[in-house]
């Protein structure tokens, strides 16, 4: 059985990590285009550089949850026929041992060069950081609005195949779980949203609950049907 696995802010929030945006649309009293833009790290690259420091700062105080937990077993199960692919910029998923995991908006613990070289990189970054192989500026490794994201290709190879999707703590109704789970039900998979509120996006079946409780469940259900 292959499965594909999308997860957003909501995953993240019950260990902790606040979501970036707040009610009013402002990421954490901030303009958008501000700290996530190519134009905003244009303007203000300082601000920049001190709003994803703290972001940074801020991980090594939360840790992954029962819903992170029970994706990593999902994925010991079926292996290779697994792939989980998050929107999330935090390392919850790989401290839990994922392999099969696709950070499509890139993460707050690496950096990026002019050129597009990609650097662990866990302290504080300001103008001066350099690369140490070119030493190039850089930048946080963070897909900003107005940016694609990353690995559409193997993402679009992945949901066209799979039977199963499953979109947890995101966004139904937006690019890109909208367009992903569409994706999945046209090519005939069964399409779950786990949420504690539907969010009216193209779902066959919607999971009302919290992460840390529905998801667990929901994954046992699947390797029950596995025997």
């Amino acid at each position: 059985m292959k499965v594909v696995v999308l997860t957003g802010a909501g995953i993240s929030a019950e260990s902790g990590i606040q979501t970036f945006r707040d009610a009013d649309g402002l990421w954490e009293g901030h303009d958008v285009m501000d700290v996530a833009t190519p134009e905003g790290f244009e303007r203000q690259p300082d601000l920049v550089y001190r709003f994803y420091n703290d972001r940074r700062r801020g991980l090594a105080a939360v840790e992954p949850n029962d819903a992170h937990r029970a994706l990593y077993r999902l994925e010991e199960a079926l292996g290779q026929d697994f792939l989980l692919v998050t929107q999330n910029v935090d390392d919850l998923h790989d401290r839990q041992g994922h392999e099969r995991l696709l950070h499509m908006h890139g993460q707050l613990y690496q950096a990026r060069t002019e050129s597009g070289r990609i650097l662990d990189w866990r302290e504080d970054m300001d103008a001066t950081s350099r690369c140490p192989q070119t030493g190039e500026t850089l930048r946080p490794h963070i897909v900003w609005f107005g940016e694609t994201p990353l690995y559409m290709d193997e993402i679009d190879r992945a949901v066209r195949a799979c039977e199963i999707f499953c979109a947890i703590g995101t966004s139904g109704v937006v690019y890109p779980a909208a367009g992903l789970s569409d994706l999945a039900w046209r090519n005939s998979a069964e399409t779950v949203e786990i949420n504690p509120r539907p969010t009216g996006g193209p779902f066959q079946r919607v999971i009302e609950g919290s992460a840390t409780k529905a998801v667990p469940l929901w994954v046992d259900e699947v390797l029950e049907t596995l025997g």
